[in-house]
């Protein structure tokens, strides 16, 4: 047990270090590339190839951890980041748009690479090193995504101020560097305890044949679509549009409080992640119970989008208590949104056997690859169609279709669950 906890706690600082510098880099390249004039579309095509590669990776990451082991997928991931950031470094102002988009898009598409490693690497051995109490599961894997979540938000803080006082270059030259350096402590302090890999993977086996893990993955789609559709490219340009006077000064001040935003956003998002188990009493609670909560929470957060798409629409022009009731009604989503995160992290590793959870992990992050895909491309075709109103009022939209998803998640028979005992 105590091997297990050092590994964990290793896997978890790893996986913190990467996360702080995603959330950083989303951030510099979003507003450097928004300061420069580029349309909420171009924008999200910056992210877009980010998020195919998600998806790409996601599919063969767990094949890949199966047969390579899971400190492998961990090390590549984290060494492929600090070689995206060096790349961007490289960026010439001088370039056309094209060449900046293409250029930019390529780093990205690697940073999706590396980032899907990873998350699947830590992931995966939270199932294999989590505590067999009851609820040890629930509390390992939402203290990881909620810690997690927590120190990306500080990435997106970090970022815009990075971005306001030493530029692009400045900013990710110095988070390579910082990352390299973890990376080689890891290495040197990983203690042994997870899965070296087996030769015999077959990549047939990523595609799951567990009706649960399917119906999962596809409500983890549109869930994450329903929060990346306004969080990508609308919410972001909408505040800068309001904020920022077009000074140095007013940029900073714009950028500041963007990121402090969106850093608070992501961290009550973590927090509320990392006390979820507790907050559902999901000790004492079988797994049948779990799956109804999550048809209710996700049913619950529909009306919140919807409700602000609504406003939106009859205050066409910003006004001081709309911008409060906004940023209260987008903190209260990420509240429960958390809550149903948490409860898709959990039942995806309670519903996944323990030979092949690599394959089922990679398979469900594929899927939330796909739905962070689909709200980023959403997300700058509905602001610059129609504003914040429909980017709230298509996540509405997105979360029925969770809520489909969820509806048909069944208990899982007792040989092939995995539930905390």
């Amino acid at each position: 047990m105590q091997r297990a906890g050092a590994a964990y706690v290793a896997v978890t600082a790893a996986y913190w270090a990467f996360m702080l510098t995603d959330g950083a880099l989303r951030m510099l390249v979003l507003l450097h590339f928004h300061t420069l004039g580029f349309s909420p579309v171009q924008l999200a095509y910056l992210f877009v190839l980010y998020e195919i590669a998600g998806v790409i990776t996601n599919l063969s990451a767990g094949w890949i951890a199966a047969r390579f082991g899971l400190t492998s997928t961990l090390y590549a991931g984290l060494a492929l980041q600090v070689a995206a950031l060096v790349a961007l470094a490289q960026l010439d102002p001088s370039w056309t748009v094209a060449a900046s988009v293409i250029f930019v898009m390529a780093v990205q598409g690697a940073s999706g690479v590396a980032k899907d490693l990873s998350k699947m690497s830590a992931k995966s051995a939270v199932k294999l090193l989590a505590p067999s109490d009851q609820g040890g599961l629930f509390r390992w894997v939402a203290l990881l995504t909620g810690s997690k979540n927590a120190v990306k938000g500080l990435g997106f803080l970090i970022g815009a101020l990075l971005l306001g006082w030493v530029g692009l270059k400045g900013a990710v030259l110095g988070m390579s560097a910082i990352l390299a350096l973890i990376l080689i402590v890891i290495i040197w302090k990983m203690p042994s305890g997870l899965p070296s890999g087996r030769k015999d993977a077959k990549f047939r086996e990523v595609f799951s044949k567990s009706p649960n893990v399917n119906w999962l993955s596809f409500a983890r789609v549109f869930l994450f679509a329903a929060r990346d559709v306004w969080f990508v490219v609308g919410i972001p340009i909408y505040f800068y549009a309001v904020l920022s006077d077009g000074t140095v000064a007013g940029n900073r001040a714009a950028f500041f409080t963007i990121g402090s935003f969106m850093a608070l956003w992501i961290i009550l998002y973590g927090g509320v992640q990392a006390v979820a188990p507790r907050l559902l009493k999901a000790r004492a609670r079988p797994e049948a119970e779990i799956i109804q909560e999550t048809r209710r929470w996700v049913a619950a957060l529909i009306a919140l989008p919807a409700a602000l798409a609504l406003l939106s629409l009859l205050t066409p022009d910003p006004t001081p208590w709309f911008t409060v009731t906004l940023i209260v009604g987008l903190l209260l989503f990420g509240a429960l949104f958390a809550v149903n995160s948490a409860l898709h992290s959990y039942l995806i590793l309670a519903f996944s056997s323990g030979d092949r959870v690599t394959m089922d992990v990679g398979f469900y992050y594929m899927a939330n690859a796909a739905g962070r895909l689909l709200g980023t491309v959403l997300s700058g075709l509905s602001y610059q169609i129609g504003g914040l109103p429909l980017c709230l009022g298509t996540a509405a939209a997105l979360l029925v279709l969770s809520t489909f998803g969820a509806a048909q998640l069944r208990e899982a028979p007792a040989e092939t669950a995995s539930r905390p005992t």
